[in-house]
């Protein structure tokens, strides 16, 4: 049976995101969570101890991948410098590029998506709070790890605070170790070249973006392999709960924006045959005011020829 609507009534349409209004909202929590950083230092010795103890739980179960990756990236420059920009840049420039790319050609899918990483970026942050990491390159050089961004440093912008700009090392926390939103934002834009991308190259590049970053981030001596594990839990936590986050977000909205009412004509209105003042048209009327003109011109039994010149000639 077809869906009819009731005349003379709209369905307000539903609201749709615009630019203006989704760049301050992520404007405001991406400051949100690098004020959040910067905040969380902990204790210096707090996040030694926390490093140190997940490097001895990582030689335990014989997932220690971070040595040889960083003796291959420390020997190799034509590997360790490609890397550190790799490090340095991709994170703060694929991630924004796949959210616009969503945004203009995937408008249905980016609401969730954009709830899926934000909502796991604070849960980030909770870990940055809650466990300060010191860095497989600032541990002492007794335990064999080299900071390549630092033996690098001449080939790009950053010094010898990780992937901060020279001079600007006091602006980032360095103990943000666990877990890693390196890996976590390159996961979640894998998942989204993955399932959205049209070409078999740009699901290659949906699987090839995490892995690397993973590979990366341990080679530089940046994180640990548990942080990158950190990071993808991180982000399947954050999927679970994204659901949640949109659903209250809604009822705030329709608790504090009044929605639009559906407009509604009215019924004398929509059943009145007037299309200007004092004129009338009915079925089979060809012009204006005829009926008025038969009614005053005319009797009951008179000719077409007395009824006045606007009316129908007779059939012959």
């Amino acid at each position: 049976m077809p869906h009819t609507e009731t005349p003379g009534t709209e369905a307000a349409p539903a609201p749709r995101l615009r630019w203006w209004t989704e760049l301050p909202l992520i404007l405001v929590v991406y400051a949100f969570y690098s004020a959040g950083r910067l905040l969380a230092r902990g204790d210096v010795s707090g996040a030694v101890d926390h490093g140190l103890t997940i490097l001895r739980f990582e030689k335990a179960l014989y997932l220690n991948f971070e040595h040889p990756l960083n003796r291959l990236f420390t020997r190799e420059a034509w590997i360790g410098i490609p890397a550190d920009f790799w490090y340095a840049s991709l994170h703060y420039l694929v991630t924004p590029a796949v959210l616009v790319w969503l945004f203009r050609s995937r408008a249905v899918r980016y609401r969730a998506a954009r709830t899926w990483l934000m909502t796991s970026t604070l849960i980030g942050l909770i870990g940055f709070t809650l466990l300060p990491t010191c860095p497989p390159r600032l541990l002492d050089a007794s335990h064999g790890f080299v900071d390549t961004m630092a033996q690098y440093s001449s080939y790009g912008w950053w010094g010898g605070a990780a992937s901060a700009p020279r001079g600007m090392g006091d602006m980032t926390n360095q103990y943000a170790a666990m877990p890693s939103l390196h890996v976590g934002w390159a996961l979640w834009c894998g998942v989204m070249l993955w399932r959205h991308g049209g070409t078999r190259l740009t699901k290659a590049a949906g699987v090839a973006y995490p892995l690397i970053t993973t590979i990366v981030v341990m080679g530089t001596a940046n994180h640990y392999f548990l942080d990158a594990v950190a990071g993808a839990a991180v982000m399947g936590v954050g999927l679970l709960l994204a659901p949640l986050v949109m659903r209250g977000a809604d009822r705030i909205k329709a608790r504090f924006v009044p929605s639009a009412a559906p407009v509604t004509a009215d019924s004398s209105t929509a059943g009145s045959s007037i299309v200007s003042a004092g004129c009338q048209t009915s079925a089979g009327e060809r012009i204006p005011r005829q009926r008025e003109s038969v009614g005053a011109g005319a009797e009951p039994g008179a000719s077409p020829k007395d009824a006045g010149d606007g009316a129908p000639a007779p059939a012959r």
